[in-house]
């Protein structure tokens, strides 16, 4: 990774640029989603901190971001360490989320300009490109985007407030459940069906399939967790 340096900006910049520790919780909730950095590891702040390229102050008041997100447990005089996944955790979390995010599609059916649905097919459709390609990174990437349109298509200030809450933890176990491929193709597919409701301006159907296949997803999720925690005895 390219070093995050703390060079002071030139004036054309200096106000496009995010604090130090907020580039840095970046970079850390980056790993922590894709499961570089795994459940339960620890993170040592002076050793991360001189592999990330900063000192050890923003390297904390990043943790503290973290922490508050979700994906990170700050434990006193023990230190930091990647939050674990849970099933009980990830069932409550989408029971949650679903809600959210299919009142975000109800509300988005309703709303949603030309403009907004033709560049959500363009992203349905790449992402289709990527699935047939077995191109998972690219995948996901692209699953987000689309989760992440449809709330701002919803056009409702407080629940994109509220989503954004669990967002990062919600990213972190569809990252988890997506490597494995066994419910990629029926995931598509209710895609799909999210895209026909839009087509035709059904609120009830947009609302009714989104959070089917947020629950779909959450239970696979659980399956693979509840498989793992088998496994490792």
């Amino acid at each position: 990774m390219a070093e995050i340096t703390s060079e002071a900006p030139g004036p054309a910049t200096r106000l496009s640029i995010n604090p130090l520790h907020e580039r840095v919780a970046d970079d850390l909730r980056a790993r922590i989603i894709t499961g570089q950095l795994a459940p339960g590891d620890k993170l040592l702040v002076a050793e991360l901190a001189a592999e990330i390229g900063v000192s050890p102050t923003p390297f904390r008041e990043a943790l503290k971001v973290l922490a508050t997100e979700g994906l990170v447990e700050l434990t006193p005089n023990r230190g930091a360490r990647v939050a674990p996944i849970t099933v009980a955790q990830t069932r409550a979390l989408f029971e949650v989320i679903s809600g959210i995010e299919a009142l975000a599609a109800e509300l988005a059916a309703k709303r949603a300009t030309t403009a907004d649905l033709a560049e959500l097919r363009e992203l349905h459709e790449r992402m289709g490109r990527h699935r047939r390609d077995a191109e998972p990174d690219a995948y996901f990437a692209l699953n987000r985007q689309i989760h992440d349109r449809i709330v701002s298509y919803a056009r409702n200030d407080i629940l994109t407030a509220q989503r954004s809450l669990l967002a990062q933890q919600a990213e972190r176990v569809r990252f988890f459940a997506l490597k494995d491929d066994s419910r990629r193709s029926d995931a598509f597919l209710e895609h799909e069906a999210l895209m026909r409701a839009f087509d035709a301006g059904d609120a009830d159907a947009a609302r009714r399939v989104w959070r089917e296949h947020l629950l779909a997803s959450g239970a696979q999720t659980c399956a693979l967790l509840a498989a793992a925690e088998r496994a490792a005895g």
